[in-house]
């Protein structure tokens, strides 16, 4: 039985250690999935005082019930350690940690970075990772790959596999969670596709398998695109039909009524949360490099971020 055969059916059999690097809204639930189906996981965090929280069984993160973790823990299925040693005894392993912009809205990759490194050290033959950060397309290819393979004598798609995933978390909605949430995958390689799209199936309801990883990179920011632009198009709306005396809530009330060709978006002070005001500007950063302008994104971004003073406007 080859590596990839081998690999395939430790999965299947959830006789596998998956190790979530990055304890945060995305890891921890993720973690917490695999444990419960069965599977070692290994959580680890460079923050010593998540890794304590979680290994007396709190939790700190609100949507989480504490009694979650607790479970995990008690089963010895869910391990929680600040030590990036550990990452030799996992079959697959996870990448959960941030991707914010610099103050010139660039991409920061530096966690991404320092991340890839620490599994360089322990990288051994038949290990699968996966990049779950939103980036922009070509991240797992280009930066990811190239540090895996940089001095280690180990090839992607011969002697490891590299996958990206995108994560799709909506903390505190009751209707969606890690496992019911559609994932998305696409491998550098078809069986590295082929075995990440396989450990996913394990914990998550539906998977959709892409051609590539840069494809699965592409879906995710198309995602948070498409809430960027139609947010500032909601909210310059709202700016347009307020001087013509027009009630914009009643147009959108109207407008919903529409059985097709319609998606509500409803306007505010702009956009908010970790991933719609920074990830759009991944690709358009990525974009200049293949001598695109990305008009859309720009242009949200302005109308959104001029909101916030639009609103403390009008309340005075």
């Amino acid at each position: 039985m080859g590596q990839k055969e081998q690999l395939l059916e430790r999965f299947k059999k959830h006789d596998a250690t998956v190790g979530i690097i990055g304890l945060g809204y995305v890891g921890l639930p993720l973690a917490l999935a695999f444990a419960e189906k069965g599977f070692t996981a290994i959580g680890l965090d460079v923050d010593s005082s998540k890794v304590e929280a979680l290994s007396a069984g709190r939790c700190y993160i609100q949507h989480i019930a504490a009694e979650r973790v607790k479970a995990a823990v008690s089963s010895k299925h869910f391990q929680v350690s600040t030590d990036f040693a550990r990452l030799k005894e996992c079959d697959a392993i996870m990448i959960c940690v941030p991707t914010p912009l610099t103050e010139t809205r660039d991409p920061d990759l530096s966690y991404v970075e320092m991340t890839s490194q620490a599994i360089k050290k322990t990288l051994r033959p038949g290990q699968l990772i996966i990049l779950e950060s939103t980036t922009y397309p070509g991240t797992t290819d280009e930066l990811v790959k190239g540090i895996l393979e940089d001095k280690t004598g180990l090839k992607s798609g011969q002697d490891f596999y590299l996958a990206f995933s995108p994560e799709r978390e909506d903390p505190g909605n009751a209707h969606y969670t890690t496992t019911t949430i559609p994932k998305v995958v696409g491998g550098c390689d078809r069986d590295a596709g082929d075995v990440a799209e396989l450990l996913y199936a394990q914990v998550i309801g539906k998977v959709v398998r892409v051609s590539s990883a840069a494809a699965a990179e592409a879906t995710k920011i198309t995602e948070n695109v498409f809430r960027a632009v139609n947010i500032a198009l909601v909210n310059e709306l709202k700016v347009v039909y307020e001087r013509m005396g027009i009630d914009v809530w009643e147009v959108l009330d109207a407008a919903a009524t529409k059985p097709f060709g319609f998606m509500r978006f409803n306007p505010g002070p702009g956009w908010g949360g970790h991933c719609i005001p920074l990830d759009p500007f991944y690709l358009s950063w990525k974009a200049r490099e293949h001598g695109v302008d990305t008009k859309f994104i720009e242009l949200a971004g302005e109308i959104n971020r001029s909101m916030p003073f639009y609103v403390a406007e009008r309340l005075q």
